[in-house]
């Protein structure tokens, strides 16, 4: 191979989980977060108002958050690629003690910028570099406003050990033991990981290898269901008690701040979805059709489609990667040389075997400066955009390495709108270069399948969430009606037409259990619709468009995803206008879909 599928662990902290090198960076961080607690406790800004002793307090803290960061990713990257490593829990048990105690610092310090006063604190915003990264420092100083005492916020932070981090972290090690038991034609039984169930699930041609590993996977979830269950309760139930002793009045609150959105947004966001999910529908409906059903079962949503015997689009783990490489060229060469280099770099764990957890991810290892990646590669072009996806979300992180760390704290909406674009890159290239109408057909198919997730799928999720975490702020909401408002949820968005449901959805997607970002999955459409409208831009003009995204990109830190929207592509975004505006590309594709499958068929 060319380009190697599995990560270069090695030279992160040689040894894996037990490397002493990895232990050393632990007591390294430990020692500077005593420093740091120091400083902290000596500083009076009422005795010392020095800016030089300020941006010294500024730095410790970015240095303790990136050795934290780089061991944390580290054990993290290990434990997910090889899931039997029982010692990464260990010490990520180690890591996530000093995590606990930088929260703590953290709040003190918070405490102390919000006894500045306003005219002490303009005064310190003056200063050349601190009113660079003003924005951040701001945020910081709104937040700490909200705080209880300071040692009652030590508490929360104690507490959160055995608290939200855990029940995260149960939920990953529950997953880690399951398998899901698959026969194949000649009555031999494979025992799949969950990432591998989920990849032949969803992704094999053959409906009754979908039907028969659906089956199976609906009923593995169900006899974990009451772990779960407990899980997902005390995971949200913890953050409700946190959301309203901090004075939040709803549970949306805290994911909007956090994406630096207003609610004005969100509500056009998905109004615009709601008001416009016909196009997909006629895709599903029209997917049904090819396969001779009368309704798509739940596993059949992403399947590949191929006609008159035509054998699926396949990708060998170098041919992605040098269709990525120069497909990105296309649209500006730093991108594409950066996709090399990390490609080359082995940046990237992609290797299809048993014993990773499922799923894929963009990771940062800040000390390096890096990003690497997780996933999956069995071959698909699904797995070629998610490889795009991203390196999208990798170069995002590239281009603002030489700017403030603060102000490279970009949310997760527009996090996706880089991994986004760059997926839409590769999906229409893949499209473009198709050898005939067949083969264009898959590809399509592979393209709206992503417009499908973006408008009805994760538009299930967020409506199954928001019902769910009304009812748990009444109390324990059991079993049997999670899987209710779970199969409510997938039918209003999908319009009821399917003909079955995967009830312990809210089981197997991990982004519910996810425990340092409250409601993980808006920003995907967020991002996806952000991205059609840059691209549409783009479209328009794309002579020297890449210095202009990569501009926005700089700025993804440090605006109200609002006012980026409105300096960067001069729209509003708490108007319709511009998510139907998005939306309205990604039916194009559902128009061609439809009219060259009807014109196969009738040949």
């Amino acid at each position: 191979m060319k380009y190697a599928d599995t990560w270069d662990l090695e030279s992160i902290f040689p040894g894996g989980t037990k490397s002493e090198e990895l232990q050393k960076k632990i007591k390294s961080v430990e020692t500077d977060i005593q420093a740091y607690q120091t400083l902290l406790r000596d500083w009076d800004f009422q005795e010392d108002p020095s800016v030089t002793t300020f941006k010294n307090i500024l730095n410790k803290r970015e240095k303790i958050a990136k050795g934290l960061g780089q061991s944390s990713t580290f054990v993290q990257m290990t434990h997910d690629a090889y899931m039997d490593d029982e010692h990464a829990n260990v010490v990520m048990g180690q890591i996530m003690d000093l995590f606990s105690e930088v929260q703590k610092l953290s709040t003190t310090f918070t405490k102390k910028l919000v006894n500045i006063s306003d005219e002490d604190w303009q005064k310190l915003l003056n200063d050349k570099e601190l009113k660079e990264i003003s924005f951040t420092l701001n945020e910081m100083r709104d937040e700490g406003k909200r705080l209880l005492s300071e040692e009652e916020e030590k508490i929360i932070a104690e507490l959160n050990k055995d608290g939200l981090a855990a029940w995260s972290r149960l939920y990953d090690t529950a997953v880690s033991i399951m398998t899901i038991p698959y026969k194949d034609e000649d009555g031999k039984v494979t025992e799949l990981s969950v990432g591998q169930a989920m990849n032949r699930m969803y992704a094999d041609p053959d409906p009754q290898v979908r039907k028969q590993i659906f089956e199976e996977w609906e009923l593995a979830w169900t006899k974990y269901a009451p772990i779960f269950a407990d899980t997902i309760n005390h995971l949200d139930g913890y953050r409700i008690t946190l959301q309203k002793a901090h004075g939040r009045k709803d549970h949306l609150e805290e994911p909007l701040e956090y994406n630096r959105m207003s609610k004005e947004t969100l509500d056009a966001m998905w109004s615009a979805v709601a008001n416009n999910k016909q196009p997909f529908l006629d895709f599903l409906n029209q997917k049904a059709t090819l396969f001779g059903m009368d309704k798509l079962g739940w596993q059949d949503v992403d399947a590949p489609v191929t006609l008159e015997d035509a054998k699926p689009t396949r990708f060998t783990y170098d041919e992605a990667c040098e269709f990525v490489i120069t497909n990105f060229a296309s649209f500006g060469p730093k991108l594409s040389r950066f996709a090399k280099h990390a490609l080359e770099s082995r940046w990237v764990e992609a290797e299809d075997r048993p014993n990773k957890r499922p799923g894929g991810y963009c990771t940062s290892l800040p000390e390096f400066e890096e990003s690497r990646i997780f996933m999956t590669f069995s071959g698909t072009p699904a797995d070629t955009s998610t490889l795009a996806h991203e390196l999208g979300h990798a170069f995002h992180s590239d281009v603002m390495k030489d700017i403030p760390s603060l102000n490279r704290q970009y949310a997760m909406n527009v996090a996706e709108t880089a991994s986004t674009f760059a997926e839409t890159i590769i999906g229409n290239a893949t499209i473009k270069n198709a050898k005939n109408d067949t083969e264009k057909i898959s590809l399509l198919n592979s393209k709206l399948e992503n417009a499908t997730a973006m408008f009805l799928n994760i538009h299930a999720r967020f409506l199954f969430e928001n019902a769910f975490y009304e009812e748990r702020s009444k109390g324990i909401v059991s079993e049997k009606r999670l899987n209710e408002l779970m199969v409510q949820a997938q039918k209003e968005a999908y319009g009821d037409r399917l003909s079955c449901y995967h009830p312990h959805f809210w089981c197997s997607k991990l982004h519910f259990f996810i425990d340092d970002v409250p409601f993980y999955n808006f920003p995907y459409t967020f991002g996806y619709l952000f991205s059609l409208g840059i691209y549409a831009k783009y479209l328009e003009q794309p002579e020297g468009f890449e210095d202009k995204y990569i501009a926005l990109l700089r700025d993804t830190g440090s605006m109200k995803v609002e006012d980026l929207a409105e300096k960067h592509l001069g729209v509003d975004l708490t108007k319709r206008d511009f998510w139907e505006a998005g939306i309205q590309l990604a039916a194009k594709d559902v128009e061609e879909f439809i009219h060259l499958t009807n014109e196969v068929k009738n040949k």
